[in-house]
C-alpha cells in the first residue's frame, strides 16, 4: 500500500493506493493548529491537531479502523510544489534531498515548508517506512531556456529568478490518462481556484503560463494572474510589500472582478459584474492559449481538468469558441488525479529498486 499525503499550510490531505493503483481511501484534517475536521471516507468528526506530526496520527488512526493499519504502509509518498532548476524527477527521501528541498523554501515560502512536515510527520511515525516525492515544477523541466529564461541582468537570473512553472503532477497525469492516444499536440487547461494552461508536444512541456510562482499566467479564483512588473511596483508603493503580494494572491482574480472566486455562483448570478468576471477568465485563458500553440508549432486537441475543467461545461465552451480559429478541435475532459500520478510515481522508483 502507498499513502500518498499532500500537506498544506494547515490541511493534510491523504490517499491510499495499493499497487495496482487502485484508490482504496481517501481522508484529510483540515485547521491544523485550531479545532480542525476529519474527513475520512464518507466520514467526518470534530479533532484537535496542533502539528501535522498530530493531523497525521489521527488518520493513520482513522486508517487502521478501516482495516488499513499502518503495518501494511509498503512506502509514503508526498507532493513538494517547488523543486527549483535542479530537482526534476520524482526521488527517495533522503536526509541529502531534504537539505535540497530546504534550500527551494525561498522559492515557494508558502508551500515547501509545509510538505517538509508531511515528510518530517511521516518520519516520526514510521522511521523505517521509504518515503518517495515528486515535484510540481518538474513536468516543465523540459522547456527550453528561451522559454524560461526571463530578460534580466544576469546576477539576478543567477538567484534563480526563471519560469519555472507549476501544477505538473496534473499535467502529467493527463499525459497518462491518453496513453498511445495522447495527441502530438496537446494544449492542457487545469482551471480550478488556481489555473494554469500547459503546451504538451510529444508528451513534454514546451510551454506554461505560470512563471517564477503560481501568481502569473490565467486569471485565477483570488490571483490576478499577469500583470505589468510596474503595476505591482506602484501597489507595492501604495499599500507595502506585504500588503500587495496579498492583494495579489487572495484579493484579486474572479474576486475582485465579480465579488467571489466561487465559478458557480459566478455562472448563476446574473449581474453584470459576474458575467464580466466569467467573460474576462475565458478570454484571458483563450488569448495566452494562442501564445502556447505558437510554442507547441500548432495545435491538435485541448484537454480541460481541475474543478471549473472537469465541472463547468460553459466555460469549457466558451473558452473553445474562442479557440474556434485554430480550426475544429476535438475537447476532452480529463479527471484531474494528482494522488494516482504521485503513488504512479513512488512505484515506479521502487520498481527500479531505488
Amino acid at each position: 500500500m502507498i499513502l500518498v499525503i499532500n500537506a498544506g499550510s494547515s490541511s493534510l490531505k491523504i490517499e491510499l493506493f495499493d499497487e495496482d493503483l487502485r484508490s482504496r481511501i481517501a481522508g484529510s484534517v483540515s485547521e491544523i493548529g485550531n479545532s480542525g475536521i476529519l474527513r475520512i471516507g464518507r466520514d467526518e468528526q470534530n479533532v484537535s491537531a496542533a502539528t501535522h506530526q498530530a493531523a497525521l496520527a489521527q488518520l493513520l488512526l482513522s486508517l487502521t479502523a478501516r482495516g488499513f493499519p499502518v503495518a501494511t504502509l509498503t512506502a509514503a509518498a508526498h507532493r513538494v510544489v517547488h523543486g527549483g532548476a535542479n530537482l526534476t524527477a520524482p526521488a527517495r527521501v533522503t536526509d541529502d534531498l531534504l537539505e535540497r528541498i530546504e534550500a527551494c523554501v525561498p522559492l515557494a515560502p508558502l508551500h515547501n515548508p509545509n510538505n517538509l512536515a508531511g515528510i518530517r510527520a511521516m518520519a516520526q511515525t514510521r522511521p523505517e517506512l521509504p518515503q518517495f516525492v515528486s515535484f510540481d515544477t518538474a513536468f516543465h523541466a523540459t522547456n527550453r531556456p528561451v522559454a524560461t529564461t526571463y530578460a534580466i541582468p544576469e546576477d539576478l537570473r543567477k538567484a534563480g529568478i526563471r519560469r519555472y512553472g507549476f501544477h505538473g503532477l496534473s499535467y502529467a497525469s493527463i499525459v497518462e490518462y491518453f496513453g498511445d492516444n495522447l495527441p502530438q499536440r496537446l494544449l492542457a487547461f487545469h482551471l480550478g481556484n488556481g489555473a494554469s494552461l500547459c503546451a504538451i508536444r510529444s508528451g513534454q512541456s514546451v510551454a506554461t503560463s505560470m512563471g517564477y510562482s503560481p501568481l502569473d499566467g490565467l486569471v485565477m479564483g483570488t490571483r490576478a494572474g499577469s500583470i505589468d512588473g510596474m503595476a505591482v511596483l506602484r501597489m507595492a508603493e501604495l499599500h507595502g510589500i506585504d500588503q500587495a503580494a496579498d492583494i495579489l494572491n487572495r484579493q484579486s482574480g474572479l474576486r475582485a472582478l465579480g465579488g467571489t472566486n466561487d465559478m458557480a455562483t459566478l455562472l448563476e448570478s446574473g449581474s453584470a459584474e459576474a458575467a464580466f468576471a466569467v467573460d474576462h477568465f475565458c478570454h484571458w485563458a483563450a488569448r495566452q492559449a494562442g501564445a502556447a500553440i505558437v510554442a507547441m508549432g500548432g495545435v491538435d486537441a485541448v484537454a480541460f481538468t481541475g474543478g471549473i475543467g472537469e465541472n463547468a461545461k460553459s466555460i469549457r465552451d466558451l473558452i473553445m469558441t474562442h479557440l474556434s480559429c485554430f480550426g475544429e478541435l476535438e475537447a476532452h475532459v480529463v479527471p484531474a488525479d494528482e494522488e494516482k500520478q504521485i503513488a504512479r510515481d513512488a512505484l515506479g522508483l521502487i520498481a527500479e529498486g531505488r
